[in-house]
């Protein structure tokens, strides 16, 4: 059975990241021009701030120097978190989503936007927005159901303090 350089990347990388107190949620080593570049991406149930991304960084270049696993080439290392879209494949990515709207695509066909309100083991519980004035639904979806799902991106949401205070006034 071959390794790919990914998941011996993934190996060696993986452990150290989970010290930093962090999951190692993506490897890719992509040829640009002549260079290489690795991209990691990791992330946390707290997020992760400049100080802990250069930190993890840093370690990440320091076991990379020592061994050679990146090979004799020059390459380019960059560390990041996923993007504010990001796909939802693990439980712990749909944990981290709760409160933010998921369109998610159905493996029955079909999408539905909806707003994440809780996890378990078995699924999600949904809050679905109404249209056109309606008041919004409630909805559970097993994780059976659930062919991708991914965060979207609200410009425009108020957060539950804005309308407590709203309702006071």
């Amino acid at each position: 059975m071959s390794t790919t350089q990914s998941e011996r990347l993934r190996e060696l990388l993986e452990p150290l990241v989970t010290s930093q107190g962090l999951d190692l949620e993506e490897i890719a080593v992509d040829s640009v021009g002549r260079k290489r570049v690795l991209s990691v991406v990791v992330d946390s149930d707290t997020g992760a701030d400049l100080d802990r991304i250069a930190d993890v960084s840093r370690a990440l270049s320091a076991k990379l120097d020592e061994t050679d696993a990146m090979g004799e080439g020059e390459y380019t290392l960059e560390v990041g978190t996923p993007g504010a879209e990001r796909e939802l494949k693990e439980h712990r990515h749909y944990v981290r989503a709760v409160d933010r709207l998921v369109k998610f695509r159905l493996t029955e066909g079909g999408d539905l936007v909806a707003r994440i309100l809780a996890v378990d083991e078995d699924g999600v519980d949904l809050e679905v927005p109404g249209v056109k004035g309606r008041k919004a639904t409630s909805r559970r979806l097993a994780f059976a159901d659930i062919a991708k799902a991914r965060v979207q991106v609200e410009f425009n949401r108020k957060d539950k303090k804005d309308v407590k205070e709203e309702e006071e006034a």
